[in-house]
């Protein structure tokens, strides 16, 4: 089996990450809360990455960081992709009345700009992982319910579906059994294309303060510090968390658009 080498690139590096997650009390060398060196060390043969300004291992709170944001990123997509799955399903097949009032709900949410309404419902909600994973799923439950609903409503004319209609059978396993398997490949590209954007949104929450707390290591929130000790010199804090934020969302990505390409060339075959 050939996979595309976008996709092959994008799922590697989405690899790495969540095995540094699962592995991170095995790879992190020192407490990502603790001081383990000078201040402001220089990345050495003792700290590869550098400290931070409380002397604490970059590369360390890197590799602890990475849980943060992919449980963050992860939770949001799962939960976004689940209601705006359900949701394009029911209305798009039924039609209706209910279908005008969830479109017009939908297209309300839509109509923010994704990062400016996770903030505000962030705020709202409190700085906290979970919290911050809600924030970012609602705002991209428009976006999958307005692709499925769209590829529902095309193919519920299709002559399988007239026929499951003529033999009685339910409209649950209509829908589920009939529809939703032909909409996996436009979920998949949708989900990898929602997770780089939730990697960036992720990282702008914790940058200002409102995904976790001190001294919980965080990519954003350690950007967010480091900003202050550019002048100084003290260029890794910047560019490690940046560059880690930065190849993650190139990983999703890659992995969009690898499955796009598959599936267009499996549409045109």
């Amino acid at each position: 089996m050939n996979i595309n080498p976008y996709t092959g690139i994008g799922l590697a590096i989405i690899l790495a990450f969540v095995l540094m997650a699962l592995l991170a009390d095995i790879i992190a060398p020192y407490s990502p809360t603790e001081a383990s060196g000078n201040v402001l060390e220089p990345p050495s043969i003792h700290h590869i990455m550098g400290t931070d300004n409380l002397g604490r291992d970059v590369f360390s709170r890197i590799v602890f960081g990475s849980r943060t944001i992919l449980m963050v990123v992860f939770l949001a997509v799962a939960i976004s992709g689940a209601l705006g799955t359900i949701l394009g399903l029911l209305t798009g097949y039924v039609g209706g009345a209910i279908d005008r009032v969830i479109s017009f709900i939908m297209d309300s949410i839509y109509a923010f700009p994704s990062l400016i309404l996770a903030i505000a419902l962030s705020v709202a909600l409190g700085p906290n992982p979970l919290n911050a994973a809600i924030a970012i799923a609602l705002t991209y439950v428009p976006t999958y319910f307005r692709m499925i609903r769209g590829q529902v409503l095309s193919i519920k004319s299709e002559g399988f579906v007239e026929m499951a209609k003529a033999l009685g059978l339910p409209t649950t396993r209509i829908i589920f059994r009939h529809i939703f398997p032909h909409l996996i490949p436009t979920l998949a590209v949708v989900f990898s294309m929602n997770s780089a954007d939730a990697v960036l949104t992720e990282a702008a929450l914790s940058f200002l303060g409102l995904t976790v707390q001190p001294p919980t290591p965080d990519w954003g929130f350690d950007l967010y510090k480091g900003r202050g000790f550019i002048l100084a010199g003290a260029w890794w804090m910047l560019a490690f968390p940046g560059g880690m934020i930065t190849l993650l969302a190139i990983g999703f990505a890659l992995l969009s658009e690898g499955i796009s390409q598959s599936h267009a060339v499996k549409s045109f075959e």
